[in-house]
């Protein structure tokens, strides 16, 4: 690993997750990450885009709780069973990273049309293009369509999904469920242990789809270990619908990814 910048913690600003909090990140930059290594910082609870790595530092509370998913005894619950069998049509790709004008444009309308956000493009190149440690990416068609990118990292035994985002007229398929699903089973097909989610915070319901990826595991902040939740979340066992197939999380100030993930 190459460190450009050492840690250091942010000045606390609005918290992008819970109303009336405010939140800060212990972060560094930093470049040639190997496997080993970006495997051992996302066990201890860290998050990256592109060169920046942070982690929560925030005085009122902890509630960014990471997650994973143990791929091998991961089973999709009835509701995601439906996603999969209504995105049936749908043909994922497991690709090196691959900037193009059409994947931009995807990203643009994403952003402005779900979240009403302009975006940056020197942003999206740092954020997405400049990988400080292994990665690939997520395409989604839909026949010969593009409609939906994610951004993965590749440890020594685990897949990082760092971003996705996707054509909002094709909300209806429930493409951010989808694509953990595939991303989940890609993991377990290259034989790597875990699927990292990211953060989830409870009372946030843009983040409310993560946690209903069973059995997984969160992190503890207080003991930094990891324990498993296998029970269902009640909106599985009642079968009600997903509230929300958003994934994105906070990104580093100044860059334009707003909440979600």
């Amino acid at each position: 690993m190459r460190i450009f910048q050492p840690e250091q913690i942010e000045e606390p600003t609005d918290c992008p997750y819970l109303p009336g909090l405010y939140k800060s990140y212990r972060y560094f930059l930093a470049g040639k990450v190997d496997a080993g290594e970006i495997s051992d910082l996302l066990a201890r609870g860290w998050r990256k885009f592109g060169l920046y790595f942070f982690r929560p530092e925030c005085q009122s509370c902890r509630q960014c709780i990471p997650l994973r998913v143990r791929t091998t005894e991961f089973a999709p619950s009835r509701s995601q069973r439906r996603v999969l069998r209504k995105a049936g049509d749908l043909q994922v790709r497991f690709v090196s990273l691959n900037l193009s004008g059409r994947i931009y444009d995807l990203y643009r309308r994403h952003s402005e049309g779900r979240f009403g956000e302009k975006t940056d493009p020197e942003d999206f190149l740092y954020n997405f293009y400049m990988p400080a440690c292994p990665a690939l990416q997520t395409e989604v068609y839909a026949g010969d369509k593009l409609i939906g990118v994610g951004f993965l990292d590749q440890g020594r035994d685990c897949l990082n999904s760092v971003y996705f985002f996707f054509d909002p007229a094709y909300s209806e398929l429930s493409p951010g469920t989808y694509s953990v699903l595939k991303e989940i089973e890609h993991a377990r097909s290259l034989g790597l242990a875990y699927y990292y989610l990211g953060y989830y915070v409870p009372g946030c319901s843009r983040m409310g789809y993560k946690d209903h990826f069973r059995p997984r595991e969160h992190y503890d902040w207080q003991t930094g270990t990891w324990r498993q939740t296998r029970e269902a979340p009640e909106a599985d066992r009642e079968d009600r619908p997903e509230v929300t197939n958003v994934r994105s999380e906070s990104a580093p100030a100044g860059n334009s990814q707003g909440c979600g993930r």
